[in-house]
């Protein structure tokens, strides 16, 4: 609209014009924007180090548990034997031999040469001790070869799989395999309908096709076996359908692969672990005290003799300062008497905070409990600071954010106010720059008229 109206009869810039004035009339709606773009960096600098705070409450709420500091790890003697730890693993050592592993079994049918004269209509497999046994009726009504059998028995879902082996044209055997170890996993397949009771008494076994008494047994089903105190009067077999057992130690799951004897399992304090709950509760600490440092140093920069100074995000906010402190006194303030120095967790000249992993090894080694009870308790008085700062309903920061962006909300609002009233005010402006050029343009016509009429009236005297 404006360049339609620039320099019409006035021959002024009014586009410029309207822009100036424009400019001068949004200099409120700009020290909004302004303002908007530093409470922004104030936010997103208050929820970094939030998230921050967060993860050093997290870790410290973890070294501060008791159960953190039951950490313990299993070694075994014998390179066949593997071992893990759970909760509630306790410093202990076990002697024992392994007599067996625990194995699925596999067997493999007589040569099939006839399928009808070989499995006939019905199939009943056996699954579990012949003590305890569970059958089941596989129905091989429209099944016309050994293939047909296969497919049969495993879509029974029994834990028992089929494969057709096929020994030449016209020879096939068919191989079963439990699909898991333990004397629980053997089977027995019969042809016909046979009971669990005939299985129990062995009056079935006139009917048996392939299992543990007929055609070819390759692998036997297996429990694996240990010996506890071998050669002593308490002498004690323990078995597992799995090569893994599981609770003969508290806390303590090994796994067997091979037979072996004299293994010894020695449960130990893991003081890797401990080190590392430690100097991951420094890390975090580190982490906090760096970003504070961060976002709040000023820094001064000079371009030709002029000397600037750029403000940390954070460096004018009283509270982040006391913040620093409240941290630093946490982590370095004695315990019952002890530093946290004395045993690795140091604060620098500078107050920033290091975990010295030789010393804390030292500590660990000559009294475990005293190190513990420092590491729980400067923990648990960062975890009581970081969460009063952090927590996402009651957190000091936490709440400051939430403030901070209802007040750039507020300002988001008022600037759409101020685009309302500044179009408003332009178009007003337009309109009377327009309508300007309109009247300088009917006074130039008038103009032009009475100078016609002058002329005329000057050349009729003459």
């Amino acid at each position: 609209m404006t360049s339609a109206i620039d320099g019409l009869i006035s021959g002024l810039d009014t586009t410029t014009i309207i822009t100036s004035l424009m400019t001068l009339e949004a200099q409120s709606q700009t020290g909004l924007k302004a303002k908007v773009t530093t409470t922004n960096a104030y936010v997103t600098a208050l929820q970094s180090l939030n998230v921050k705070l967060s993860s050093l409450a997290t870790s410290a709420k973890t070294a501060a548990t008791p159960a953190s500091w039951e950490a313990a790890i299993a070694k075994s003697s014998a390179a066949s034997v593997t071992a893990t730890t759970t909760a509630g693993a306790k410093a202990s050592s076990l002697t024992f031999s392994v007599d067996a592993v625990a194995k699925a079994q596999t067997s493999v049918s007589a040569v099939a040469t006839d399928f009808a004269a070989s499995y006939g209509g019905t199939l009943s497999l056996s699954v579990g001790t012949t003590a305890d046994p569970t059958v089941t009726s596989i129905d091989l009504t429209d099944v016309t070869d050994l293939a047909g059998v296969a497919k049969a028995i495993n879509s029974a879902d029994t834990g028992v799989t089929a494969t057709v082996v096929k020994i030449s044209a016209t020879e096939s055997r068919l191989q079963l395999t439990s699909a898991t170890t333990g004397l629980e996993s053997g089977f027995d397949l019969y042809a016909g309908a046979v009971t669990a009771a005939e299985v129990t008494a062995g009056t079935a076994t006139a009917a048996e096709l392939m299992g543990r008494s007929a055609g070819t047994l390759i692998t036997g089903a297996a429990d694996a076996k240990i010996t506890l105190w071998s050669g002593t009067g308490a002498e004690t077999e323990v078995t597992s359908a799995s090569n893994t057992f599981t609770g003969v130690l508290t806390g303590v799951d090994f796994t067997v692969s091979a037979v072996a004897s004299d293994v010894t399992l020695t449960v130990g304090g893991d003081d890797a672990a401990l080190t590392s709950l430690a100097s991951g509760l420094v890390s975090n600490l580190t982490t906090v005290l760096s970003e504070i440092v961060s976002q709040t140093t000023n820094t001064t920069t000079t371009t030709d003799g002029a000397t600037t100074t750029k403000f940390g995000v954070l460096s004018k906010d009283s509270d982040i300062r006391a913040m620093k402190q409240a941290v630093l006194s946490a982590a370095s303030n004695p315990i019952n008497g002890i530093s946290p120095s004395s045993i690795g967790i140091v604060l620098g000249k500078d107050g920033s905070m290091s975990f010295d992993a030789t010393k804390f090894a030292a500590a660990l080694a000559a009294d475990p409990d005293g190190v513990q009870a420092v590491v729980t308790g400067v923990a648990a008085r960062l975890q009581t600071v970081a969460e009063g700062f952090s927590n996402s309903s009651t957190g000091s920061v936490t709440n400051k954010i939430t403030s901070q962006k209802g007040y750039v909300d507020d300002l988001g609002d008022q600037i759409l106010s101020w685009d309302t009233r500044l179009t408003l005010r332009r178009t007003a402006l337009e309109k009377q720059y327009a309508a300007l050029e309109v009247a300088l343009g009917k006074l130039g016509s008038q103009s032009d008229w009475l100078t016609s009429q002058l002329e005329t009236l000057s050349s009729n005297s003459s």
